[in-house]
């Protein structure tokens, strides 16, 4: 059987109305993946809402009121397949679903596709979604610079726009001279799947194209046995299966594992007995197989979802404090010291308090706003002590990135999400 192709998450991102949605769907359109009748059917309803030209940012924003009001909501998830990947392609609408989703996990984006109209250039979003992207870990970006029809397939103007555009992704730590900046028109279908005659002094690759340029992500088996516990199940005769996605490392049978913080707050030991993947009995499993397993020694009554499973010699810390940059993505008043909301931690939910907001940043630029605000609202970006009420396992963003994530939830809605920089182990 021939090896499945890897999976590959690609996120567009940019300033609102610069074309996300339209290229997305122009690539779908052109490489055959959409059939002509919902393109028709998508152009009728743009015409009939007084929206010509909207068809192909409609076959992504299939939510009536967005079509309405001609913006993304929701995410939409698209499958494609490329010579390389199985591509899922993420059209994330503003910068605030762009974090909660690469927080909370939904789309752990490998790549990103930055969007900027050549008639427009670097606008706020721009800068904002580069600098996030860096923040969140996104390692790898392009750069469509779209609209050159609106331009007229002007060079020089595509390259004022890759000249701004430069400077701002290189403020946000990223290697310009690796970056490929793709100029191109999503609604007139120019260097999207298809190489386009109106820009013969562009020799770069097509949006489609790139894709392929972009690197395997390796998974993250150099790090230490991560595996947090989704479930527990009690199985007559086998005893307590811990079930999960291994974030990092590999197990084996026959390993020393402590999980951590279990009932008592400082671990529980044991030995891996078995390690079982879609019902077969593996001696191994690795960074990104879900598995159960049984572990010698444990009981039910020791450990719980939120758990972690670790590597014994190489354990993570439970955390007495942290700290933390977040952005705040919606909150409806605003988060002042004390605040305690429910920390939602790989697949664990903990109560934890603000203890210190200590410094607000600007995103466009990623520079210190403001040393120990009073307060955060909605939009701001901050550096902040956290105290969890319960024990808990989290780890520097350095050490290892998979556990360092976390969602804040209040009332039934991410209001903020973040990522661990550092932290006091109890």
């Amino acid at each position: 059987m021939a090896k499945d192709k890897p999976n590959f998450n690609i996120v567009f991102i940019g300033h609102v109305d610069h074309g996300k949605s339209t290229a997305v769907g122009r690539l779908l359109y052109d490489s055959g993946k959409l059939q002509e009748t919902e393109l028709k059917k998508a152009k009728d309803i743009a015409e009939k809402l007084g929206k010509k030209g909207f068809e192909f940012a409609f076959i992504m924003d299939h939510l009536k009121e967005e079509r309405e009001r001609g913006v993304t909501i929701d995410l939409a998830y698209k499958k494609f397949p490329t010579q390389k990947f199985n591509v899922t392609i993420i059209d994330a609408p503003g910068h605030r679903d762009f974090v909660k989703n690469m927080i909370t996990g939904t789309s752990q984006a490998d790549a990103a596709i930055l969007v900027v109209a050549a008639s427009e250039g670097v606008m706020a979003q721009t800068k904002e979604h580069a600098w996030l992207c860096r923040t969140m870990g996104v390692g790898q970006v392009a750069v469509l610079v779209n609209k050159m029809d609106v331009v007229n397939f002007e060079e020089a103007k595509y390259n004022k726009v890759k000249e701004e555009v430069s400077i701002i992704l290189k403020q946000a730590g990223f290697k310009v001279e690796n970056i490929h900046f793709i100029p191109a028109s999503a609604y007139q279908g120019d260097n999207i799947a298809k190489k386009s005659a109106k820009t013969p002094w562009y020799k770069g690759p097509t949006l489609m194209e790139v894709f392929d340029l972009f690197e395997v992500p390796k998974p993250p088996t150099n790090l230490p046995l991560r595996m947090p516990i989704q479930d527990v199940y009690d199985i007559t005769g086998v005893g307590s299966i811990p079930v999960g996605k291994i974030e990092t490392g590999i197990m084996k049978t026959g390993q020393q594992v402590i999980i951590l913080p279990a009932r008592t707050g400082k671990g529980i030991t044991g030995e891996v007995k078995t390690i079982e993947m879609h019902h077969e009995h593996l001696p191994t499993a690795e960074a990104g197989d879900n598995v159960g397993v049984s572990i010698r020694g444990v009981g039910k009554k020791d450990i719980a979802k939120g758990d972690v499973i670790a590597d014994a010699a190489n354990p993570p810390k439970v955390v007495k404090e942290f700290t933390a940059k977040i952005a705040v993505i919606n909150h409806p008043t605003v988060i002042a010291k004390g605040y305690t909301p429910v920390f939602h931690i790989h697949t664990a939910q903990v109560p934890c308090r603000f203890e210190e907001l200590i410094k607000k940043y600007d995103p466009k630029t990623g520079a210190v706003s403001q040393e120990h605000p009073d307060f955060l609202k909605t939009g701001d970006v901050a550096e902040v002590k956290i105290v969890p009420l319960k024990p808990v396992v989290l780890e520097r963003q350095k050490d290892n990135p998979h556990l360092s994530g976390f969602a804040i939830r209040d009332a039934g809605q991410t209001v903020a999400a973040g990522v661990c920089i550092d932290l006091v182990g109890k």
